[in-house]
């Protein structure tokens, strides 16, 4: 329980009305809703709590946390030609190097 799960929480507005949607994004159906931010946590960590001891009871295999190490910060990525020519040139542009020029894009 004390791991640092990665805990998404949302506004929703369907048919049922308005309420946040929280979730666990490593411990698949782990999920749950509240009527307000408050109310979806606290009643993540209920399920959270419950989907543990039954994945232990059971000897299933849990997932661990997403730690910030799994990312090295690189992925290559292919794009056609002109469209590498258009972005050497708009970094040229700015006076910035391509790699920074695309993190500010990507980061916008």
């Amino acid at each position: 329980m004390a791991l640092p799960y990665t805990i998404q929480i949302r506004p929703v507005k369907d048919e049922s009305g308005d309420y946040f949607f929280a979730s666990i994004a490593e411990l698949d159906g782990c999920q749950s809703n509240g009527d307000t931010f408050a109310e979806a946590y606290e009643s993540l960590r209920e399920a959270m709590e419950g989907y543990l001891t039954v994945k232990l009871e059971y000897g299933d295999v849990i997932l661990e946390p997403i730690g910030e190490d799994e990312y090295s910060g690189k992925f290559n990525l292919r794009v056609p030609r002109s469209l590498h020519r258009q972005l050497v040139e708009r970094a040229a542009a700015e006076n910035v190097s391509l790699n920074q020029y695309c993190l500010y894009k990507l980061s916008k």
